[in-house]
């Protein structure tokens, strides 16, 4: 999108040319239906509606979303939308420098809560199926727990919940705990962390993987098709977006240092979130190759919440493959299709 260039590789003769296409993603038509800030909330009707109960995606405050719709045939909201299910889409957008203040509490109260709120709303329904991917995931459970009623149906992937025990980020966490307040005065001087500074950080915690994809690719470089959806992830996982200061701090200290999630010793807005409040039908999905949310993350919420219909799966993939294949996990489409009510 806005110019971006894609090199294909061609062969002519023995030969191989370089010719240019456009790159563009997030090509899925939508609706806006909703603005708060920076934060978008966007429809996509799907063309053949089986099932009743919308899907409403959450996804990370680190990365852009339109990973969930990178390019048709790669798309997991086209997916979506091809097995029968309306979609709403809540994209946290950018924040700005004026958005330093921007907390945790504003992310469950201000936004999830009054999106879903429109997206019920929008949809003539009283309850929605919400899918966190990430990050995403984590604010799913926070605000399910505190919000459970529209919530027919919660699906984690890829979801951080007890950060005891990552391998990726225990050294941080350790280190965290020995320089108390310094990164807090640090995080206080920048207000908004800039991308490259969100970039850096997370290559710094997945350097030891971070070369794999690039055999990959040298693996399958006369693959037109893998080429592009290569160079299609490589655009997206270079485009990290800033984080807001007062956020982040409360990730850091009340998530990672203290792990306050799974003890049930969060507040948000005055208000504990206990997972034990947690009723909803519930679908937890780790990849086998996920290297920056671990199954040691994910998997302790399971006895944890109170939801009777509880599913724990771990399935083939990388931490975002599963939004790039264009067809949904068996495992996802069979679990959403007994849940979702037919028309």
């Amino acid at each position: 999108m806005n110019g971006d260039k894609i090199i294909k590789e061609k062969k002519v003769g023995n030969e191989i040319s370089l010719v240019e296409a456009d790159l563009r993603v997030g090509q899925t038509p939508r609706e806006l239906v909703w603005k708060k800030n920076k934060a978008s909330l966007w429809y996509y009707p799907a063309s053949k509606k089986t099932y009743k109960i919308p899907l409403f995606l959450v996804y990370s405050l680190i990365n852009e979303s339109y990973i969930l719709d990178l390019y048709p045939g790669m798309s997991m909201i086209e997916a979506f939308l091809e097995n029968g299910y309306d979609v709403y889409l809540l994209d946290f957008g950018k924040p700005g420098y004026e958005d330093s203040a921007l907390t945790l509490d504003d992310y469950i109260t201000k936004y999830i809560k009054r999106s879903v709120t429109r997206a019920i709303d929008h949809s003539g329904v009283n309850e929605l199926t919400m899918i966190g991917f990430c990050l995403g995931g984590t604010l799913a459970v926070i605000y399910t727990a505190i919000e459970p009623e529209p919530v027919k149906n919660l699906v984690l992937i890829a979801t951080p919940i007890d950060f005891e025990h990552s391998p990726v980020l225990k050294n941080w966490i350790k280190a965290l705990r020995r320089d108390e307040g310094k990164l807090d005065n640090l995080i206080d001087e920048y207000g908004v962390i800039p991308a490259k500074l969100v970039e850096l950080g997370m290559r710094m915690a997945i350097s030891p993987f971070t070369y794999s994809s690039y055999f990959s690719l040298l693996q399958r470089a006369n693959d037109e098709r893998s080429v592009l959806k290569w160079r299609l992830f490589n655009k997206w996982i270079k485009g990290h977006i800033p984080f807001a200061g007062a956020t982040l701090k409360q990730f850091i200290n009340e998530l990672g240092k203290k792990n306050n999630l799974v003890k049930n010793q969060l507040d948000i807005n005055g208000k504990n979130v206990h997972l034990n409040k947690v009723q909803s039908n519930l679908l937890v999905i780790a990849t086998s190759e996920d290297q920056i949310v671990s199954e040691t993350l994910i998997k302790p919420i399971m006895p944890l919440v109170a939801s009777k219909d509880k599913t724990y799966e771990r399935i083939e993939g990388g931490h975002v493959s599963i939004a790039m294949t264009g067809k949904l996990p068996i495992v996802l489409a069979e679990w959403l299709s007994k849940r979702s009510e037919l028309l």
